[in-house]
């Protein structure tokens, strides 16, 4: 395994980060029993960070995390959300924020998160944001059942203006870094440079579109985009290699980004995932993927109030 700082925290992540929310049954109904063995095989092949939220399957993926990471809580950095808890429940007020925690800390079976984080921000007033979730992290981080504290979003840019309003420890960003889309390079890489926060990604499969399996129904990108998956899938097999290990390590390969998060729950899925650390891509593959997408790059929906996609 290889690992990155995650900015000035002092944390070593694994570059390659376990994504917990198909624990939670967000893609498909999982096997709990296969999730257990999943996150220990994880451990023992050097995954050290774990990403969670309570609105990932309403609260299932923290339990059966906890359940999962029982007696091995000293072997992994821990990250978890709060702020959202379903398609369309978002309370950033402070009264929420303090609750969603004691009760993730439950759930998750410890008294300490090691990243606390704001959960799609982009759904509620940056003003609330700013003056009320904010200062409340501070305290949380401040009583100590929060090492660090960040942000999350899918509006790069938004979570690049924010990050210039506040001192983040850390920023998730999803489906901004991997073959279809390079727009964290934009903004938010000069800026976890400048301010030395860590920086993370998520989503480097584009939910589904860059592997093999099919895409779900509730898939927002647009047509032309889902359409490259089968093409993809033609030119990495004329290769002799697989989508999705091409797509994680193109990802895992940015220097400035500290881990890239990609969802699990079987047994099956993390090993081929970790073999993805011994895989390089073949020579001449990557350019030909560029050609091919080239039409479609950057071509990205857009969610939370419309002034904050900006």
């Amino acid at each position: 395994m290889e690992y990155r700082k995650l900015g000035n925290t002092g944390l070593d992540l694994s570059i390659l980060g376990f994504g917990a929310s198909p624990m939670g049954d967000v893609f498909n109904v999982s096997d709990e029993k296969d999730g257990y063995r999943a996150v220990a095989y994880a451990i023992d092949h050097g995954v050290n960070f774990f990403d969670v939220s309570p609105f990932y399957g309403l609260t299932l993926a923290e339990k059966r995390l906890g359940n999962a990471l029982e007696g091995k809580r000293d072997k992994v950095i821990l990250a978890t959300k709060c702020g959202r808890y379903d398609l369309k429940e978002f309370d950033f007020s402070e009264k929420r924020i303090l609750k969603s925690v004691d009760e993730s800390l439950a759930r998750l079976k410890t008294d300490y998160i090691d990243v606390l984080q704001l959960h799609d921000i982009e759904f509620v007033e940056k003003e609330q944001i700013l003056n009320e979730a904010w200062p409340t992290l501070v305290k949380l981080k401040e009583s100590g059942k929060a090492r660090f504290i960040g942000i999350t979003g899918l509006p790069v840019n938004y979570l690049a203006e924010i990050t210039r309003n506040i001192d983040v420890d850390t920023v998730l960003s999803w489906a901004h870094y991997n073959l279809l889309e390079d727009e964290i390079n934009r903004e938010l890489v000069p800026l976890s440079k400048k301010k030395g926060f860590g920086l993370m990604n998520a989503a480097p499969l584009m939910q589904r579109i860059l592997s093999d399996a099919p895409l779900p129904e509730w898939h927002r990108s647009p047509q032309a985009m889902k359409d490259m998956q089968s093409k993809l899938l033609a030119l990495c097999a004329s290769y002799g290699v697989k989508l999705s290990d091409v797509a994680i390590r193109y990802a895992l390969d940015h220097p400035d980004i500290s881990t890239t998060i990609v969802g699990m729950c079987d047994l099956a899925t993390i090993t081929q995932n970790v073999g993805v650390i011994d895989f390089r891509i073949p020579d001449g593959l990557l350019e030909e993927i560029e050609t091919l997408v080239a039409p479609v790059k950057n071509q990205m929906w857009y969610e939370g109030k419309l002034e904050n996609n900006i």
